[in-house]
């Protein structure tokens, strides 16, 4: 006996389309009825209520083995709980920290590639992120047990931090939560997978194997097979494991293997103009040739729709290949890559499983990059402030500007499921793979090796004048054009690059630098709230005496610079000086106010600063923030992470220890992974026999000590002046300090 299903759910006159339903099961456009059998749930794995099954995709459970069996395994990976502790992105730690094949990372915090989800993407996706996994996960495995523990459930990391054997094996990942359907992607040897990352293996590692599987995972067919499983939206690693596989020859194998390999390397192409993606190479303005950058983006725009056409037959040679070896009908096909067929019949078979209830809502919740406007300004615009982002990172000597001029060679393309390289290949690199502290021999430009700039005419570090210095190596005679073109583009009311670059160019690289919910700016700017002054800071080059060499070579010579303009001013205006004179000089008094309150925080700042990218951007920027009034949402961000700081939430931080060793060292005594953190583990803690790790009833030096062989009066005067400030820098941008000789003497003339 069968029973009736009606589903009206995606259309607008549901009576109308219920009567026709029930009256007329057998036209031939009835989407909505389906005359099921009840028995049919049983086929497919967990039993799920999907009437609307097609019936020979449901015969698919019956004849084929599963994801889990023939040496393949689906796993779940690790979960942190604490994403801004022990996750970060790629560029913002140090390279010398990333685990490396070939290289022994034996740091308390080491980082290694890790795959957490994400977006929809088939085929390839950058690992973007990093988890910390120094000796073994040591710390992330004492924080886990510690917060089951204090759950009840005992103190067993295993139970978050799953399927360690499978770590650092290549395999094939997806996101478990997307709308827009099941997507699977490489994974590369040497990585880490999330609970939000499931990833499958292949016996031995095979990598014709796992290239065939991402072929499979990826069609039409074994989308809808998983689809028909779900019960809550989400792609869990069981609803994979007990998906179907068809049997496969040789020569399936091979073709399948071809096909996927060939769709990797089309979406790895297209990000090689990502600036956070390891396959980074060149920015598209630099990749395309032509005479104008509208030229190039209109070139650009050609060629990705090529590759697109091309990615679409490839899919489509996948599809049909699968159907027919599922032995899926031209029916079901079509109902199954076009939405619910209509009356399906009976079924004598045992059947199963419910198709994507989210096919109809087409939009992610995960993080993507915006997508350009082929063939328009806006693109050509996004275009030319990706350029401009490069150049930056040349400037700074991050990117190395002789792939551009061909004077060094661009690497092979790797193999899919290769380890990812610590840095990406458009980084100014040694022969050990690691950025270059130095500047080579020969390189054709000078940098800031204390990766310090300023934005200032005439200024021999200004900002901008090293951005144009890069466009005359890169574009020689035209680069004058291309400069006036960028302009153009970016700024089209004044055509003013150096006004962009003050204005505009932050929030574009913050924007480019977060993802994940993580943000991490490399490139900062520092300054006071008119605009007029900034400094730009390289993170990876920034020591503890950068703010002291920025007080001392930058800013005070500044400030004096401002001030005899300021009294040249007064002395040119005379004692009658007309509106514009006043005008200027209010101008000036009320910039040197800003340069004074700029002086003022800097030097509340240099005897405290330690920079130590291991805490990650957000932390390390934290005491900074009322030097960036810029931009405000990210000032309000930095100023919430160093109120907490001060608080007492972020203890298993450098920083922390650094200016409150008082509060952090007792914490360690009674927090094995706070000790670990702090390489203090031994000194609090002691493994007994059974491998169980044991508070010291004494510790092996006194509290009292560390406490003391870690703190410093110079920091702990900095730090209190800190937190007793004024708001000297952000707010009206006037400071509170004691104003300038000059500018007090001369009050009474405005």
């Amino acid at each position: 006996m069968k029973t009736v299903f009606l589903r009206v759910l995606g259309v607008e006159d549901k009576a109308k389309a219920l009567l026709e339903a029930i009256h007329k099961p057998n036209h031939e456009r009835c989407e909505l009825r389906f005359d099921v059998a009840p028995e049919c749930f049983n086929v497919i794995p967990g039993s799920p209520f999907a009437y609307w099954a097609r019936v020979t995709a449901l015969r698919c459970f019956q004849r084929n083995a599963a994801i889990e069996s023939e040496g393949r395994h689906a796993a779940a990976g690790a979960q942190t709980r604490d994403n801004l502790r022990f996750v970060r992105t790629s560029w913002e730690v140090s390279a010398k920290t990333i685990s490396a094949p070939g290289r022994t990372l034996l740091l308390r915090r080491g980082w290694v590639p890790l795959a957490k989800g994400g977006s929809h993407s088939r085929f390839y996706a950058d690992a973007h992120l990093l988890v910390q996994w120094g000796y073994d996960g040591r710390e992330l495995k004492a924080a886990t047990g510690a917060w089951r523990a204090a759950k009840g459930w005992g103190d067993h990391w295993r139970a978050a931090i799953n399927s360690t054997e499978y770590y650092g094996r290549p395999g094939i990942t997806w996101p478990v939560r997307s709308q827009k359907g099941f997507s699977a992607r490489v994974l590369g040897a040497g990585a880490i997978f999330g609970h939000k990352g499931p990833t499958v293996f292949v016996a031995e590692d095979q990598i014709r194997n796992l290239k065939t599987t991402l072929a499979i995972m990826n069609s039409a067919a074994f989308g809808y097979l998983v689809s028909l499983q779900m019960a809550f939206g989400a792609y869990e690693v069981g609803v994979i494991q007990h998906t179907p596989v068809p049997d496969l020859s040789s020569l399936d194998e091979e073709n399948f293997s071809d096909l996927a390999n060939r769709a990797w390397q089309i979406k790895r192409s297209l990000d090689t103009r990502t600036e956070t993606s390891h396959a980074f190479v060149l920015p598209v303005l630099l990749q395309i040739e032509g005479d104008t950058f509208l030229v190039r983006a209109h070139a650009w725009s050609k060629y990705v729709g090529a590759l697109e056409l091309e990615l679409d037959s490839i899919q489509a040679n996948i599809d049909e290949r699968c159907f027919r070896l599922y032995g899926i009908d031209q029916v079901d096909r079509h109902a199954i890559t076009e939405g619910f067929g209509g009356n399906i019949g009976s079924f004598d078979v045992a059947i199963e499983d419910a198709t994507d209830i989210d096919k109809e809502d087409d939009v992610d919740d995960e993080d993507e990059d915006d997508a350009d406007d082929d063939d328009s300004i806006s693109s050509a615009a996004s275009l030319a402030a990706e350029l401009i982002s490069w150049v930056v990172g040349v400037v700074f000597g991050r990117f190395d500007v002789r792939f551009a001029i061909g004077e060094r060679a661009l690497p092979t393309e790797p193999e899919p499921f290769d380890p990812l390289p610590v840095c990406s290949l458009a980084m100014l690199t040694g022969e050990d793979g690691l950025p270059l502290t130095t500047v080579p021999a020969g390189y054709p430009l000078n940098l800031p090796e204390n990766g310090t700039l300023v934005d200032d005419p005439g200024h021999p570090q200004d900002f901008t004048t090293a951005v144009r210095a890069v466009f005359d190596v890169v574009f020689g005679a035209r680069a004058d054009v291309f400069w006036q073109e960028a302009a153009a583009l970016l700024d089209p009311k004044d055509h003013d690059l150096r006004a962009w670059l003050s204005s505009s160019f932050f929030e574009h690289h913050l924007k480019r630098h977060s993802k994940s919910r993580r943000k991490a700016p490399i490139v900062w700017q520092l300054g006071v709230p008119s605009g007029r002054y900034s400094v730009w800071f390289f993170a990876h080059r920034l020591t503890r005496d950068s703010f002291f060499q920025l007080q001392n070579d930058i800013v005070i010579p500044k400030l004096v610079h401002e001030e005899r303009q300021l009294t040249s001013s007064i002395q040119t205006a005379g004692g009658s000086p007309s509106a514009s004179a006043r005008k200027e000089i209010a101008a000036q008094v009320a910039f040197i106010e800003e340069l004074r309150g700029l002086l003022e925080e800097v030097k509340r700042v240099a005897p405290l600063w330690n920079p130590m990218l291991d805490d990650g951007v957000v932390l390390t920027m934290a005491p900074l923030w009322r030097l960036v009034p810029q931009y405000k949402p990210w000032q309000k961000e930095l100023k919430g992470k160093w109120e907490e700081l001060c608080a007492g939430k972020y203890d298993w931080s450098h920083l922390a220890m650094h200016l409150l060793p008082e509060r952090v060292v007792p914490k360690c005594a009674t927090d094995r992974s706070l000790a670990i953190a702090h390489g203090l583990e031994e000194v609090f803690w002691v493994e007994d026999a059974d491998g169980k790790w044991q508070q010291r009833a004494t510790p092996m030096r006194p509290v009292e000590e560390i406490v003391r062989e870690r703190s410093f009066p110079a920091v702990k005067a900095a730090l209190t002046s800190l937190l007793d400030a004024a708001n000297a820098i952000s707010g009206n941008g006037r400071g509170r300090g004691r104003r300038s000789g000059i500018v007090a003497a001369h009050e009474g003339i405005l």
